[in-house]
């Protein structure tokens, strides 16, 4: 009877100190969900972890063994300086306060530079109304983002640009072509945003940008000595593995995440990164044997990596179906661009960044303006108009191929202009990992 007393007075006293609370705590700002909170924290570090040490191993098993450090090398030091960069003003040209005039659709102001006004208790929107994560989290988030698409560019240029060079091409290369597409396509005052270009997880702004960036410095760069004469076969394909099952793993935080939730839109994302990826990565083994090879493990890897691209844009915008769809397709594409285009035209590409993240990446965005129809299971409205909606995917696709374009070939003069760009010839036969560094990944 007291405890059943005790409880009754304890519910009575709660409902009378709600009706007596002030009407303005019903419009009180919104606290974020601790849920919604941790998830976006850990796909946060699952970005990380697909570059710490997913790409650096899966591309510096690659390399030829010369070259494997200083692989891993270029991609820590262009994730760290990206990282600070981002702190420092990327946060703020890409999602900070609108700029005046004119530029607000390219790009935000400066209002955030160093993260001024960003406290603990600062909040960041999400896609539904009333629900906020810490806008810290979301700094963080974004910043891996910045990091992983810098490294990604140098697939094409690894055994033979500069340590120095690829310092000085992160530092211009950030701010005059990342953060400017990150704010069209992710920002509500974005011109590709406002145009309703769907991108749920970065086809443009992170695999179309850093594959067209890749090329363009590529070709900027040259080929590398014996390029086409010699054999340059990757040195060790069970790194490569390692690296492309983390890629992998870290590939759900990247997607999933991109919901900024711990709802269904995140676990459409994961199951459609889950199907897609399978069937890019069969498709291109298919496609081996077809062709009359063996199917190989650096073609198993290959079509993980393409499957993975393609739905990025797709991850919360299509059904399990289309997903499916668009991996094969995807991996059908990358796989004659990488071993008929790319022969075919000559340029040096090292490690297909072009033919897999930029190919990959145009056939993701554009596709996902089909994927994205409810006839085909995607979550688009009964009235969804496919034919605009690819006019729309395709008008951001040659935008951001054009920015990348003429961003990178800018970026790649200026480091040429102060560190001489590439290595000499005698580095270059040395390998890099004692030209440039001093070390060696396996003893002798």
């Amino acid at each position: 009877m007291i405890v059943e007393f005790v409880r009754r007075s304890a519910m009575l006293a709660s409902v009378a100190a709600f009706a007596a609370a002030p009407a303005w705590a019903a419009d009180a700002a919104p606290t974020p969900d601790k849920g919604d909170t941790a998830w976006m924290m850990v796909s946060t570090l699952l970005v990380l972890l697909m570059i710490l040490p997913g790409l650096q191993l899966f591309y510096g098993g690659l390399t030829r063994s010369k070259n494997m450090l200083s692989t891993m090398t270029q991609i820590g030091a262009a994730t760290c300086l990206a990282m600070l960069l981002w702190v420092v003003f990327g946060y703020s040209l890409a999602f900070g306060p609108d700029s005046a005039g004119a530029l607000k659709p390219f790009i935000a102001g400066l209002d955030r530079l160093f993260l001024a006004g960003i406290t603990p208790e600062s909040t960041a929107a999400t896609f539904t109304d009333g629900v906020v994560i810490p806008e810290y989290v979301f700094v963080c988030f974004q910043m891996t983002f910045a990091a992983i698409t810098v490294s990604l560019v140098l697939g094409s240029v690894v055994e033979r640009i500069k340590f120095s060079a690829v310092l000085v091409f992160t530092a211009v290369w950030l701010p005059l072509v990342y953060l400017p597409i990150a704010h069209m396509v992710w920002a509500a005052s974005g011109l590709f945003f406002e145009m309703g270009a769907l991108d749920f997880a970065g086809g443009t702004v992170v695999h179309i940008n850093a594959g067209v960036s890749a090329l363009v410095a590529a070709l900027i760069l040259g080929k590398r000595i014996g390029y086409s004469k010699e054999i340059m076969a990757p040195h060790s394909l069970t790194l490569t593995l390692i690296g492309t099952g983390m890629l992998w793993v870290g590939w759900f935080g990247f997607n999933a995440g991109s919901a900024l939730e711990a709802n269904g839109s995140a676990a459409l994302a994961m199951i459609n990164t889950f199907v897609a990826t399978a069937a890019a990565a069969l498709a291109w083994l298919l496609v081996e044997k077809l062709a009359g090879h063996k199917p190989s493990a650096l073609g198993l890897a290959s079509g993980v990596i393409a499957g993975l691209v393609a739905v990025t844009p797709a991850a919360g915008n299509a059904g399990p179906m289309g997903s499916i769809v668009l991996g094969t397709v995807a991996a059908v594409v990358c796989y004659f661009a990488v071993t008929v285009l790319k022969p075919r035209l000559g340029y040096d590409d090292s490690l297909d960044a072009f033919g897999i993240h930029g190919v990959g990446g145009i056939v993701g965005a554009i596709g996902t303006g089909i994927v994205y129809s409810p006839a085909l299971g995607g979550p688009g409205a009964a009235d969804f108009d496919m034919g605009n909606q690819i006019g729309i995917q395709l008008a951001a696709v040659g935008a951001t191929i054009v920015w990348a374009a003429i961003g990178t070939a800018i970026a790649i003069y200026v480091a040429k202009a102060l560190t001489g760009l590439r290595v000499n010839s005698d580095v270059e036969r040395e390998g890099l990992d004692l030209g440039e560094h001093g070390e060696r990944a396996y003893n002798p």
